[in-house]
């Protein structure tokens, strides 16, 4: 995720709604994937962005403050993309569930900005009730309060994907909830970020690998997806992962089914291309090299000239390099490690076969 400029020359963030320099509203706008600052303009509802195109806030930032996008005046349409994906939010007259569902949506616009940045199909399911994309946000019964204890009791809702539906329970917006979970699921990560990347790595299973000429080679690597889902869940849940996953796989949870493991490593590919998009944006240098741009490796589309030989294998020499840093900072200040996994040769393989297959996306005429 790169970070923006205000007109007064202010470094912006992705999830700003005013510059703390200059005090100038801000919005994200769509049309030209920028936060920028924007001004009322003569008619009700309406704001002069930049190059003096005329705006109007998605009904979400208007009524809610849960998101900063914009939308252009031309566009009839009351929502910005990332919210009008959304088909349940949560019951906003229960405590708690605003600031649940602002977290949320943060989470998910990071998630819709890559998404259209590496120019992957997506479409809404109003639009395309087939291979259409669309989100609940759910709470388990009872559920009032932030710090409800999602462990005490089974919960209701699960946090998934149903062909093209991605479900989120919204305690995972509760870090303490969350966290409580981390431990008992003994897992090294979670994040609502995280789940976001994983879920819509299963949408684009269906999308770009089912059927499709990728789906042998796919195979190959993750496995036969045709065994028994649930049956493999509730092995891995009775048994734990096999001994050996660490060796294969990019996660303890990626060794329960083909897809989870593709979904795992789906997710870490965009960890990896977001979080070297920032470090470059940022300027930063290891071992004397400068951070690689992942549109480098990816796009001849992108603002930067795509170079063939820039290699999958440069942006992952990067990422294990960045992780080791970031890890070690983070230790510095008592923190957890920042990204807690090994990457293995197969879970390397893995992840190239997922930047391949993007790489073709993004090509496509």
């Amino acid at each position: 995720m790169k970070t923006f400029r205000c007109t007064c020359g202010n470094r912006l963030y992705f999830e700003n709604t005013q510059c703390l320099a200059c005090g100038k509203a801000l919005g994200y706008l769509q049309d030209l994937r920028i936060v920028g600052p924007v001004q009322a303009g003569e008619r009700d509802g309406c704001y002069l962005g930049v190059g003096e195109r005329l705006y109007r806030k998605c009904r979400n930032y208007e009524g809610h403050s849960v998101c900063n996008w914009m939308i252009p005046m031309d566009v009839g349409a009351a929502y910005c993309c990332s919210c009008a994906l959304n088909r349940i939010i949560p019951n906003l007259s229960e405590p708690k569930h605003l600031t649940l569902w602002r977290r949320i949506e943060v989470a998910k616009r990071r998630l819709i900005y890559t998404l259209q940045d590496l120019g992957l199909p997506m479409v809404d399911r109003r639009q395309d009730s087939e291979h259409g994309l669309e989100f609940e946000f759910l709470s388990d019964a009872g559920a009032t309060t932030e710090f409800y204890d999602t462990l005490g009791q089974q919960r209701s809702v699960m946090t998934g994907h149903r062909s093209g539906t991605i479900t989120i329970n919204i305690a995972e917006a509760d870090p303490s909830a969350r966290e409580q979970m981390r431990e008992k699921m003994n897992e090294q990560y979670r994040t609502l970020l995280g789940h976001f990347r994983h879920e819509i790595g299963h949408y684009y299973w269906d999308q770009l690998v089912s059927g499709s000429h990728w789906l042998e080679e796919a195979r190959l690597l993750f496995g036969d997806e045709r065994g028994d889902y649930q049956q493999s869940l509730e092995k891995y849940y009775a048994d734990g992962p096999r001994e050996d996953w660490p060796n294969r796989f990019i996660s303890a949870y990626a060794s329960s089914h083909p897809w989870e493991d593709w979904a795992e490593t789906w997710a870490h590919y965009l960890h990896m291309i977001d979080t070297l998009e920032t470090a470059h944006d940022f300027g930063f240098v290891i071992s004397g090299r400068s951070i690689t741009h992942p549109a480098e490796a990816l796009s001849k589309g992108s603002q930067y000239a795509f170079d063939p030989r820039v290699t999958f294998e440069a942006l992952l020499e990067d990422w294990i390099n960045l992780t080791l840093a970031m890890n070690a900072l983070n230790r510095s200040m008592g923190l957890q490690d920042a990204y807690p996994f090994v990457l293995s040769k197969p879970a390397s393989d893995k992840l190239r076969l997922v930047h391949r297959l993007i790489q073709d996306v993004m090509q496509r005429p």
